[in-house]
């Protein structure tokens, strides 16, 4: 994928899994960023059980990149709790 696509990709994944964790108002830089992130992680985490990561601009794609992002915000907020992260 190209670069401005996976921007777009990151962007989207990202402000999806935004909402369906509640995390509030935030930027679209930040839903960018955890979107790219996300689609790594969830990529790395689906490799582990043996299923195909992300693999271009397609709703299995999405899902995955959903999954790694949620886990991504899940570790922040336990590692902002933790008081870890300030």
């Amino acid at each position: 994928m190209g670069i401005l696509l996976w921007i777009i990709f990151g962007a989207i994944a990202g402000w999806i899994t935004s909402m369906l964790m509640n995390t509030g108002r935030s930027s679209v830089l930040w839903d960018i960023i955890l979107g790219v992130i996300g689609s790594v992680v969830g990529g790395f985490v689906m490799n582990l059980l043996g299923q195909p990561g992300v693999n271009g601009f397609n709703m299995y794609s999405f899902i995955v990149a959903i999954i790694g992002a949620a886990i991504v915000i899940y570790i922040g907020r336990m590692l902002r709790r933790s008081g870890s992260i300030i």
